[in-house]
């Protein structure tokens, strides 16, 4: 399917919705300077995401990163490719993609990596019954703690070249371990590693958050430090889009940001296509909704929805100010009715219809902003300013003679930890800069029964109340080869 019938199909796919979506519509982790020695060098990086969780009620695996490291092609002293020892939540990015590293290594050709992990991690499940989900969490104990992944092509770093890298894939389903259908908390690690180019579709970061630490107006940049405390320069220019009244100019140190991009082809900065603005009082967190009161099927604005926490800035807030809120948990959030939102990579200001305090539902993926100190003195929760609508990989299996290459639609059933709040079916619009990956080319590709991923944004149809996505991308899930070759296939 080519560009203008993705757009014909998608024009007509808006008639139910709302007009305002085509115009509307556009379609962590760490970054470090190595250290240099007398060694020549060459630019790498690692991409991180993963696959689906096995079981529905998975939410989340999160485990220290110990090591990546980078073995000669013919033998020799592995290189690291990371600095420090992150922390990571290897069910965070469903469909989406962030940096965990960027750093100078020996040039040469290398053949595999040894990634290694700490032996103990933490896996959270989701717990539902009466009432609103709970969280819980287990202790998991990864063994073998390091794993020897062979590439499939071999990384060759040389000197003054555009920067290469790896895309990391961990597999959650083949990784954590089950007795009689139960999770045990043993975890086998599986990794799917892939060789990438800083043009190819597996090195794209989709998502990379952190605060600003300074604005250079003159090089139209600024840097962020990242979940980490590392520091980093993010590039922009005048094809950069700014979500809602956004600038360059607007930015300040107390502003909490997320951007999207490229790896820029000379240095160890990141060029951004897409910059949001998550706050501007020093705080903010993004999860899921898994409940919003009133509960469905009542109708109007919420008074509360309650947000499973996957990242949280900054990390001890908690502890530092006792707000109700902490990172792989449940925290409720009041809404007072003067909250601004924004839809990332939607621009135009009638976004405000299509998400709205009426408009929320389980299941969206969303970052809230606010001052540290968002407690209402008497009142349970926190409250904020800003609730941004964002981009998550929902997984599924397309509905049997559901679509209509007419409007640019079908249906799919969502599995996994969004399946439990999203339990109806749902209708899939492809949005205008809809893409189809890792293994489907066109709309036709999408068989009955078929096993996908789409990654994009769910939303409440204001005609009817029906929930939908709008897809930005549509993936196939046991595809693996990343490259741009396979991307044009």
């Amino acid at each position: 399917m080519n560009l203008n019938a993705r757009d014909r199909l998608f024009r007509l796919a808006l008639i139910p919705l709302a007009a305002v979506v085509l115009v509307a519509t556009g379609c962590t982790s760490s970054m470090s300077t190595a250290t240099q020695s007398s060694a020549v060098t060459g630019s790498t990086f690692v991409v991180g995401t993963d696959a689906p969780a096995p079981f529905a009620s998975v939410v989340s695996f999160q485990v220290q990163v110990e090591s990546v490291q980078l073995v000669p092609a013919g033998g020799g002293t592995p290189v690291s490719m990371i600095s420090g020892t992150p922390t990571v939540d290897f069910a965070r990015y469903n469909g989406l993609q962030t940096l965990l590293d960027m750093n100078d290594v020996p040039v040469g050709q290398y053949g595999s990596v040894i990634i290694t992990l700490n032996s103990t991690g933490t896996i959270g499940y989701l717990v539902t019954g009466a009432g609103a989900p709970t969280i819980s969490t287990m202790p998991a104990t990864i063994s073998p703690a390091s794993v020897t992944v062979t590439l499939n092509r071999t990384l060759n770093v040389v000197n003054g070249g555009s920067p290469v890298g790896l895309r990391v894939d961990f597999d959650l389903a083949q990784s954590i371990g089950v007795t009689n259908g139960a999770i045990n908390g043993n975890v086998d690690p599986a990794f799917d590693v892939r060789t990438v180019a800083r043009t190819d579709t597996g090195a794209y970061i989709d998502e990379l958050a952190g605060g600003v630490v300074s604005v250079d107006q003159t090089a139209q940049s600024f840097v962020i430090q990242g979940p980490h405390g590392e520091n980093f320069t993010i590039n922009t220019n005048g094809q950069t889009e700014w979500d809602g009244a956004a600038s360059l100019s607007t930015l300040t140190t107390s502003s909490i940001v997320q951007v999207s991009g490229q790896l820029d082809p000379a240095d160890q900065t990141l060029d951004a296509d897409e910059v949001a603005v998550f706050t501007d009082s020093r705080f903010y967190a993004t999860g899921q909704i898994t409940y919003v009161n009133p509960p469905p099927p009542a109708t109007g604005a919420a008074s509360s929805f309650d947000l499973y926490v996957r990242a949280l800035e900054p990390a001890d807030i908690s502890g530092s100010t006792g707000m109700p809120i902490s990172l792989g948990q449940i925290a409720q959030v009041n809404l007072q009715g003067t909250e601004k939102y924004d839809i990332y990579w939607m621009h135009n200001p009638l976004t405000q219809f299509l998400f709205n305090s009426s408009a929320l539902v389980a299941g969206q993926d969303v970052a809230i902003g606010g001052p540290d100190t968002g407690i209402t003195a008497g009142t349970p929760g926190l409250t904020v300013n800003r609730i941004h609508l964002r981009n998550w990989g929902f997984n599924g299996t397309v509905v049997a003679s559901s679509r209509s290459s007419a409007n640019g639609t079908f249906q799919m059933t969502v599995n996994g930890f969004a399946g439990v709040l999203i339990p109806e079916t749902i209708t899939v619009y492809l949005g205008p800069r809809c893409d189809f990956r890792y293994g489907f080319g066109a709309f036709n590709d999408l068989a009955n029964a078929t096993s996908i991923r789409v990654v994009g944004l769910l939303l409440r149809n204001p005609a009817n109340g029906n929930v939908v996505l709008i897809a930005r991308h549509v993936d196939g899930l046991d595809f693996t080869d990343f490259t741009t070759a396979a991307w044009q296939q």
